[in-house]
């Protein structure tokens, strides 16, 4: 029988719980996140957090008690890496020294987690140095449902001067700060919830890519534009294989600024305005400037993304967050990238007819991760 899992990505403008049975989506719920309780990725009160969830589980008839969240980017580091074949024990060892160049603090402050992506052979000389080592510390696996592989072997130097070939493997691996993940327990705790899985948004997207593939048989390339109301990210795939994430700092938060000038107001207020499109404020001129300058900012980080991917043939783009709600927003991004633009509500089982479905595709996905 499958699970019920309750899907929640706490974003810095809004919350969003997903009811899912298995690939099933039961239910999705967004309710705006209050001021401040939010910042840099991080969520500032437990306890406020917790007791958000739980009244909007309750507000809105959710029974469930196992939870699934979403990593924001701002706290969770997701790279490609290449690396010698090596037991599952080693490579929990060897893991950390990946991070080494990306994390400034001290890498035995992070959990780790991996999922196997592939074998690849590599030619090696016989003078070829084996990993490094490092005292092993202890994990409790909090990123739940990652696919791992214990299908491996200790590479073994070779006693040759010829060069040989060596099998390797690749892995997507993932860093977030322990003290994240505790947090994130005792929040879960906070709203009735037992936390069963916890990995980086870019994992949420991997099921709904699967589910997609399983229908359309199309194994091509995916870009998932997260419109955002802080940022905008550009989460690239080849199929169901992450790629890349590309961040604009530029988001909705941008268009507050410009509707609060425009009609004298704090920015508060005015994204109120703007969610609530009050007085056809979404087309004002000051607005569809906005807009275009988006979609410009967009198109060249698509372009660059195309340069450094020569064989790259995207030919479709999938909305989701905050901004794909905003009609007028997507009409620019339609008219200014030369691809075929998408809800991502598309890629959820049930598809267009899931509600608020754009804004809740995080939360949906990562139940079903």
């Amino acid at each position: 029988m499958a699970k019920t899992i309750l899907g929640v990505d706490i974003g810095s403008d809004s919350l969003k719980l997903a009811l899912v049975t298995g690939k099933t989506v039961k239910k999705v719920v967004a309710v705006p996140m209050p001021h401040s309780l939010v910042k840099e990725g991080r969520v500032v009160s437990i306890d406020a957090m917790g007791d958000l969830i739980h009244s909007t589980m309750q507000e809105n008839g959710i029974r469930c008690a196992e939870g699934a969240l979403v990593l924001s980017d701002e706290v969770s580091y997701v790279r490609i890496a290449t690396m010698p074949r090596m037991t599952a024990e080693q490579l929990e060892v060897n893991l950390p020294y990946e991070f080494r160049d990306y994390i400034s603090e001290d890498l035995k402050d992070y959990s780790y987690d991996y999922a196997m992506l592939s074998a690849v052979s590599e030619a090696k000389s016989a003078k070829a140095k084996k990993p490094k080592k490092a005292k092993k510390e202890k994990s409790d696996d909090p990123f739940g449902d990652m696919e791992q592989s214990e299908e491996t072997a200790e590479a073994v130097e070779p006693t040759t001067a010829a060069p040989v070939e060596e099998e390797g493997m690749e892995v997507m691996a993932a860093a977030v700060p322990t003290a994240v993940i505790e947090d994130a327990r005792a929040l879960f705790q906070k709203a009735g919830l037992k936390l069963v899985k916890a990995a980086p948004a870019v994992c949420s997207f991997i099921p709904l890519i699967h589910a997609a593939e399983e229908i359309t048989g199309d194994t091509g390339e995916y870009c998932l534009l997260d419109l955002g109301y802080k940022s905008i990210r550009m989460y690239m795939f080849r199929g169901d294989r992450y790629i890349v994430t590309r961040e604009l700092e530029t988001g909705l938060a941008s268009l507050d600024e410009v509707i609060a000038e425009a009609y004298g107001v704090d920015t508060h207020l005015a994204h109120t305005y703007l969610l609530t499109n009050y007085d056809d404020c979404q087309n004002k001129e000051a607005c569809q400037n906005s807009y275009s300058n988006i979609a410009v900012e967009l198109m060249r980080a698509l372009n660059f993304y195309r340069f450094s991917n020569q064989d790259s043939q995207l030919s479709d783009v999938w909305l989701c967050g905050g901004g794909a709600l905003i009609a007028p927003l997507r009409d620019a991004i339609t008219e200014t990238l030369d691809l075929t633009i998408h809800q991502a509500s598309e890629l959820l089982p049930g598809g267009k007819t899931a509600k608020k479905g754009n804004i809740t595709v995080q939360a949906s996905g990562i139940a079903m991760y």
